[in-house]
């Protein structure tokens, strides 16, 4: 399980995103690139990283699901997860 502090870590940037991106579009789109240098680095989408939703573990992502792998196995092999199952032939 991730810190809290990495996941509020992340939220924060995720919130500064939604905050610039307007803003980030119009400089984008006026060519003024010293006013895109002027925004606070973690305006940049680029900075985020995708974190499991249930424990905040950046590695091994799913993102059709939005969790970890680890988690997603637990879920499908109790039926949380609809239309996925165990695979066997």
């Amino acid at each position: 399980m991730a810190k809290e502090s990495m996941k509020a870590r992340e939220r924060k940037r995720q919130k500064m995103v939604e905050k610039y991106a307007a803003k980030r579009e119009a400089l984008k789109a006026a060519g003024d690139y010293e006013g895109l240098q002027k925004l606070p680095k973690n305006a940049s989408p680029v900075r985020l990283h995708n974190r499991c939703q249930l424990t905040g573990r950046p590695k091994g992502y799913m993102r059709q699901f939005g969790i970890s792998r680890i988690n997603f196995r637990e879920m499908a092999l109790k039926g949380l997860i609809p239309g996925v199952k165990k695979a066997s032939w």
